[in-house]
């Protein structure tokens, strides 16, 4: 018997990053629901250079809400990425079964404090690379620039791209363990 409207399970997924790295977008990209935002016009500073256009960032979080296939769904709370607004990281990361750190190929570095975090908290994670054209980093510059183990998955994707955000997904997902439902794919 085929079950309709009813998951078996859900999972909160945490999406961190440096500011700029697509957190936002990416939950925007790929939550089937209409996502909360809680963003806000830059002050205290300007954009960082690699960013000129940018005119609003995170203040609180972003949530986004998918259903993989009939047996999962997953909730994710995008973590605002300016450092000022890092104390609300730890409570975010309660609960969560996984994460996603974004990394702009532009600041590297920028991720290394999440991937930290992570490490402390216990909470696992991948890594995602974030396509903003450029500059190209090889998977060892990336990994060296993290002290990012092999074990830890690195793929690239496009945040403004809803296929490419759930891959990302489903990639955390077999990192976790967790099969991923034959639908979603």
């Amino acid at each position: 018997m085929k079950r309709t409207g009813a998951h078996l399970g859900a999972a909160k997924i945490a999406v961190v990053g440096g500011c700029g790295t697509g957190r936002t977008t990416m939950v925007r990209s790929v939550s089937e629901i209409r996502p909360l935002h809680t963003e806000e016009a830059i002050s205290g500073g300007i954009p960082p250079a690699r960013t000129p256009g940018k005119t609003a960032t995170t203040v609180a979080l972003d949530f986004g809400r998918i259903a993989l296939g009939d047996e999962l769904v997953l909730y994710l709370f995008g973590t605002p990425g300016q450092e000022r607004f890092r104390f609300l990281w730890d409570r975010l990361l309660d609960g969560a079964c996984g994460a996603v750190v974004l990394v702009d190929t532009r600041a590297v570095g920028e991720a290394r404090y999440a991937v930290e975090l992570l490490r402390r908290h216990g909470t696992p994670f991948i890594v995602a690379v974030n396509d903003f054209g450029g500059p190209f980093r090889a998977e060892e510059e990336i990994r060296r620039g993290l002290s990012l183990p092999e074990d830890v998955p690195l793929v690239e994707f496009d945040a403004r791209d809803h296929s490419s955000c759930k891959f990302v997904l489903i990639a955390l997902l077999e990192h976790l363990g967790t099969a991923a439902p034959h639908s979603a794919v």
